[in-house]
């Protein structure tokens, strides 16, 4: 059995498990096994699984993704999300939609502290909805506001997701989170933009703005934006400056959200255990999911998969262009149907070096990638952000009026990716200073 056979059975094994439900980390593991099996024989196969987790577990840049969690954790049960969101509302009370507008800013500002999308929407919607429902906000694009607006987390640094690309290609993790801070920018531009011109276009969508806040409680709110500037400061300024390696960044970050929680009395110790434990099953599923994403990439690496595809590219002259357009929109459509995880796990060992052998600059490209993984969590059916809101929501909405809700901002992601991919220089902008 030639080793292309090999690999492309092992690749539909994986689906058919996946498709019978079995989770994505085992049938990755499954199919990686039996793979290296056959293509260089059991032994070879039983070293690599013995030697895989380890080696993978034991990777310090591995630290910061745990990191990265307890400081999001930690800040969303300190009641920091709120206070950005009140901050935000207060400031913006004035514009017809401004509680669509108070969501995008805080979602920001809580993803310069927040690595998870998962994290973000959940927290908003429990804290914002029923201020937007009482208020007489759309019912379905409230909730859609706030499933678009958790996708920053993964944009803004820190990121779980920027980590994880990092650790999968072997690419600069500090320059990756360096080059998300301008899309991040100008993702949250947009989002304003499209409120203020939806609210226009469709005023049933939003009340009338009435509301008013004394200076005093203006001046007060603005309290809350000291602590996050001062954790980004810390953790994107030492990986900018090199002064931190991001690992260490997350654990200075982690750090500081639990100082800050404590000197301001918002951290009870059975919020810090709960935070301890969420922080743990997270890390550990994440690590199962990347784990078995390695051992499949292994079997691709042993076959020659990747290498034959660069070449059968190369000999057919296809424009480079054409195949990342084609890529860009295979990322899109797999993003409807498998989570985003398990999506860039299974697929990034066979993009990645095909889009640098093409010529792409991989640090542009990683968050292209980013992009399309926000993408992927707000697009139905298995969207994560859409099931996080529907489940924190308690009945206030249902699962179509997500679904109805969340295609503006669909709209708007596509732009925005229309954008990145258009103007190389917006993202490689700030990490090409660092090289400096």
């Amino acid at each position: 059995m030639g080793q292309s056979t090999i690999a492309a059975l092992g690749l539909l094994g994986m689906l058919v498990m996946l498709f019978t439900g079995i989770p994505v980390a085992v049938a990755m593991l499954c199919a990686a096994f039996v793979g290296l099996w056959l293509s260089a024989g059991l032994l070879f196969a039983l070293t690599n699984f013995a030697t895989l987790p380890y080696a993978a577990a034991s990777n310090f840049n591995f630290a910061a993704i745990p990191m990265f969690v307890a400081m999001g954790i930690i800040f969303g049960k300190s009641g920091m999300a709120a206070a950005l969101f009140r901050a935000a509302d207060i400031w913006l009370s004035k514009m017809r939609g401004g509680l669509y507008m108070a969501v995008v800013l805080a979602s920001g500002a809580f993803g310069a502290i927040n690595g998870s999308t998962i994290v973000g929407s959940a927290l908003f919607t429990k804290i914002a909805l029923p201020e937007m429902l009482k208020l007489g906000y759309n019912r379905a694009l409230s909730a859609g506001c706030i499933v678009g607006a958790g996708t920053f987390s993964a944009m803004i640094p820190p990121s779980i997701t920027m980590v994880l690309y990092g650790l999968l290609t072997g690419e600069s993790i500090g320059r990756i989170l360096i080059a998300g801070i301008i899309p991040g920018l100008l993702t949250i531009g947009v989002y304003l933009i499209g409120i203020f011109f939806f609210v226009r276009i469709r005023r049933d969508w939003a009340p009338p703005a009435n509301r008013e806040f004394s200076s005093a409680d203006r001046l007060q709110s603005l309290g809350a934006i000291i602590p996050v500037n001062l954790v980004f400061i810390v953790i994107t300024g030492g990986i900018y400056a090199g002064l931190v390696a991001p690992a260490s960044a997350g654990a200075v970050g982690a750090l500081c959200a639990f100082i800050i929680a404590v000197a301001m009395r918002k951290l009870r110790w059975l919020d810090f255990t709960d935070s301890m434990r969420e922080t743990a099953t997270t890390t550990a599923v994440l690590f199962f999911i990347v784990i078995g994403g390695l051992a499949f990439s292994r079997l691709l690496l042993v076959t020659g998969t990747v290498n034959s595809l660069i070449n059968f590219i190369e000999a057919s002259e296809i424009e480079p262009w054409m195949v990342m357009l084609c890529i860009i929109l295979g990322y899109v459509v797999l993003g409807c149907i498998m989570d985003s995880i398990s999506m860039m796990v299974m697929t990034v060992p066979i993009v990645h070096p095909l889009v640098v052998g093409l010529g792409y600059d991989p640090i542009w490209f990683a968050i292209i990638m980013v992009k399309l993984i926000e993408l992927s969590v707000i697009t139905p059916p298995v969207g994560l952000n859409l099931y996080a809101v529907q489940s924190t929501a308690n009945g206030l909405v249902s699962g179509k009026e997500i679904f109805k809700g969340v295609v503006p901002f669909i709209a708007l992601e596509l732009i925005i990716l229309s954008i990145l991919a258009a103007y190389p220089g917006l993202t490689l902008f700030l990490p090409n200073l660092m090289m400096n």
